[in-house]
């Protein structure tokens, strides 16, 4: 049975369902109902603006989009919307879906924390930062009827103390590899979490560079 929550049907394909059952074995409650709540927004948004998005494609990148958080499939190195964008695109690929679909899907999710970028590419990226600053930062808040938010998280609880805990959920997923959010919202995450932790700063960076000028 197809559901249907603030007016936003959960797209009941093979590809999507085969997405939840994957996610909802890997994530905690709190990042599950988070990302499922990232996908209703990003959708009550693109409703709201009039834009042309493909549900499924939005519903995975909102569904993987903190995956690169999850002990197990977050690696040392990379950036963890990377791991997350690197994990959906080879989950899609048996799905038979072209490379433009999955590229989306993959920007969507390596991109949905770089601020003011997002809003001006394909609207599968838009919406899933669209989702997560709705979700997570409040941006936009008055912009969804009363009807909608209570709607969107009586079928997905945030808690009392989803505030908190996100930001714990972020530390938790950053902490081994503080390099990886050199220029972007995450450092502020670790310096608010991590006792003694100093980002890399870039004017820094510039001016030890190996050039004598």
């Amino acid at each position: 049975m197809t559901t249907t929550i603030a007016g936003i049907r959960i797209p009941d394909s093979a590809l999507a369902r085969a997405t939840t059952e994957y996610i909802r074995d890997i994530e905690s409650d709190l990042l599950y109902h988070h990302s499922r709540r990232v996908f209703l927004f990003g959708a009550l948004s693109g409703e709201r603006q009039q834009l042309a998005y493909d549900p499924e494609l939005l519903y995975v990148g909102a569904m993987f989009h903190d995956l690169g958080l999850v002990e197990g499939h977050r690696s040392d190195d990379e950036r963890f919307e990377v791991d997350g964008a690197n994990a959906a695109a080879k989950f899609l690929k048996p799905y038979g879906l072209s490379d433009d679909d999955i590229e989306q899907v993959w920007l969507s999710i390596a991109l949905h924390t770089t601020p003011g970028v997002p809003k001006h590419l394909r609207p599968t990226v838009a919406l899933v930062t669209a989702g997560v600053e709705m979700d997570v930062l409040g941006m936009d808040y008055a912009a969804f009827t009363t009807v909608q938010r209570e709607a969107v998280v009586h079928a997905h609880p945030r808690g009392e103390g989803f505030k908190e805990c996100i930001i714990c959920a972020f530390a938790d997923g950053l902490r081994h590899r503080p390099q990886t959010t050199f220029g972007n919202v995450k450092t502020d995450v670790l310096k608010d979490q991590v006792p003694g932790f100093k980002p890399m700063n870039f004017v820094e960076v510039i001016r030890s560079s190996p050039w004598t000028s």
